[in-house]
């Protein structure tokens, strides 16, 4: 399915009955929704599972950038709204859990609880995302991938045949999407609105994480009173790839804990 935002098509899907508790995912920079796939196959029974490629990633569009998080955030306000999703579970990682919060300060109807994911209300600086796009536009994306997978994944993982759909996934992405995205996430402090928030959220962090290390997940966690927070071991950025079913678990723990099921 689509959904048009200011004439980018935004492609999502859904599956699960219509009156299931919705659950929202969004996507890494660099990743489709395909990094959920395994999550999805450990989760409750009975849930409406929406996922959807940001701007610029997989079957989205991927117009020319720069873009800005709020458009990253209106877009996935517009999957939402179309999709029917309110008073969802929204499970974001890395930029995706910078649109979490974005979207939980601008639309509180929509959400109702936060999984926010090897994340930061800030990430990195604007120098760090400059020469990332740089060397993007130089020499491509492949010039970047193994710096990026040695950040994204633990020992055990990196460089194993197991990571390989990864490799090709993260560069295969829109090099206009990258850059995009590379720079919504430079412009982005939402250390303020974020610290308004109060609505059940759980914190995930990688052990092993070298783009969104533990201690900087947690600082934003703190951010939000009464809010969890759980280290995965032996994973890194993207642990629902790495251990999806510890990763479900959390994620069923949340929503039980919740009462989202």
């Amino acid at each position: 399915m689509q959904v048009i935002r200011d004439g980018v098509a935004l492609d999502y899907d859904v599956t699960g009955p219509d009156d299931g508790a919705p659950v929202v995912f969004a996507n890494a920079l660099g990743t489709t929704r395909a990094i959920w796939d395994q999550v999805i196959a450990g989760l409750p029974a009975g849930l409406r599972i929406i996922r959807y490629d940001m701007r610029g990633h997989g079957a989205s569009d991927a117009p020319d950038g720069p873009y800005s998080m709020g458009q990253l955030v209106s877009d996935a306000e517009a999957v939402c709204d179309a999709a029917g999703a309110r008073d969802a579970m929204f499970v974001g990682l890395s930029v995706g859990g910078m649109v979490a919060q974005g979207l939980a300060v601008k639309r509180p109807d929509l959400i109702r609880a936060l999984v926010l994911s090897n994340t930061a209300a800030k990430i990195g600086n604007p120098k760090l995302w400059q020469d990332r796009i740089d060397i993007v536009h130089a020499k491509g994306l492949a010039a970047l991938s193994d710096a990026v997978l040695q950040r994204w994944f633990a020992r055990g993982f990196y460089g194993t045949p197991a990571m390989q759909p990864w490799q090709a996934m993260l560069e295969s992405t829109p090099v206009a999407g990258y850059i995009g995205t590379c720079a919504a996430i430079a412009g982005t402090d939402f250390y303020t609105p974020t610290a308004g928030l109060r609505i059940p959220t759980l914190g995930i962090a990688g052990i092993d994480d070298g783009s969104t290390p533990p201690d900087l997940v947690r600082e934003t966690l703190d951010l939000i009173p009464g809010s969890q927070f759980v280290l995965m071991r032996r994973v890194g950025h993207l642990a629902c790839v790495e251990d999806p079913a510890t990763y479900a678990a959390h994620l069923a723990d949340f929503m039980k804990a919740t009462g989202h099921v």
